[in-house]
């Protein structure tokens, strides 16, 4: 008679322990105050928390974003659905309708690999605010920054100054051939075909290999001010020194991106535009191309007010605030476990 007949207790395995949290009860319980914290602060500022759909014919069109397809049984066989990457369209269409100061807390998907910082759901923290200048879109983050994570208010930095104080380059003055040198005398090692890779693409290289890891070590920073040609759905303006440059804002802390973002674009044919030269990217890249007729469009013509809205990534948050290593420290079940 062996073991399985007697009914003894099998060995614990690997599988066993698939069933339980990555994150300790502890933490999920912290997080869930974060998220209280949060709400309040959001409540005091005045803005009410909405919902839009996850799930969506209209997806953001971006050269690095790919969304997850989706094929719901109403779905004729002509309709695309994706679940969306950021709940930017539905939040936006809402401004158009009249909202005003408005937040929502929800699951946003993207398909990213898995990894430390990376799980392809995740929970974004989103906000606009109708009236809010570039200035004072950083200035809400900078004060959320303090509220949430107990911190000292961070400190200010250009795009430029991140790159010429780490690599001494101007970012929107070098030449694509400039990047390259750069990048081979900071020992950067890149495959044959990333040689082809256009000046954005070197300019990402350099800021997420050299740049960005001195980024908030001490304290969180905000860096703004970025190169026009990374202005996604950003306006663009002209900065102190003439250099046509991108309304659009980044929070780091302890070198990890946490918040994104923008002074909003109001044009819809100056959105149509960026979302078919972002489709000739993909294509180049490799990619699929995204819709580019989508209800944002119409909601645009119609007519968008002037605001800032802020994406932040909330298990990012966490993970910084809650003293952890990696996302799965936070998480109850990442991508491997769900």
């Amino acid at each position: 008679m062996d073991a399985s007949d007697n009914g003894a207790a099998h060995l614990p395995s690997e599988l066993d322990s698939k069933w339980r949290p990555t994150a300790s009860l502890e933490r999920l319980r912290q997080r869930a105050e974060l998220l209280s914290r949060l709400r309040a602060f959001f409540a005091q500022q005045g803005l009410w928390e909405v919902e839009t759909p996850v799930l969506s014919t209209d997806t953001v069109v971006d050269r690095y974003l790919d969304p997850v397809p989706v094929q719901p049984p109403c779905a004729s066989e002509r309709e695309n659905f994706w679940l969306q990457t950021s709940p930017e369209f539905g939040m936006k269409r809402l401004l158009a309708a009249g909202a005003e100061m408005i937040y929502q807390v929800t699951r946003a998907f993207r398909q990213d690999e898995a990894g430390p910082l990376h799980n392809p759901e995740f929970t974004m923290v989103e906000w606009y605010c109708v009236g809010d200048s570039l200035e004072r879109g950083m200035q809400r983050l900078a004060d959320l920054c303090v509220a949430v994570l107990d911190c000292q208010a961070p400190t200010r930095l250009t795009y430029r100054d991140a790159f010429l104080q780490t690599l001494a380059l101007d970012p929107h003055t070098a030449s694509l051939a400039e990047l390259k040198r750069c990048a081979a005398s900071a020992n950067l090692q890149v495959s044959d075909s990333f040689l082809s890779a256009d000046h954005d693409e070197w300019l990402n290289l350099l800021l997420a290999e050299r740049v960005q890891p001195r980024l908030g070590v001490t304290a969180p920073v905000i860096v703004c001010d970025y190169p026009a040609s990374q202005a996604a759905l950003a306006q663009i303006r002209h900065d102190e020194r003439g250099t046509r440059v991108a309304s659009r804002f980044e929070l780091y802390a302890q070198g990890i991106e946490l918040a994104n973002g923008y002074h909003e674009l109001l044009d819809a044919a100056q959105l149509q535009l960026r979302q078919t030269q972002a489709n000739a990217l993909r294509q180049s890249d490799g990619k699929a191309r995204l819709p580019e007729d989508n209800r944002l469009i119409q909601a645009m013509q119609h007519g968008l007010p002037d605001c800032c809205g802020v994406a932040l990534g909330f298990d990012r948050l966490a993970m910084i605030a809650l003293g952890a290593q990696q996302l799965s420290d936070v998480l109850a079940f990442p991508i491997d476990r769900a």
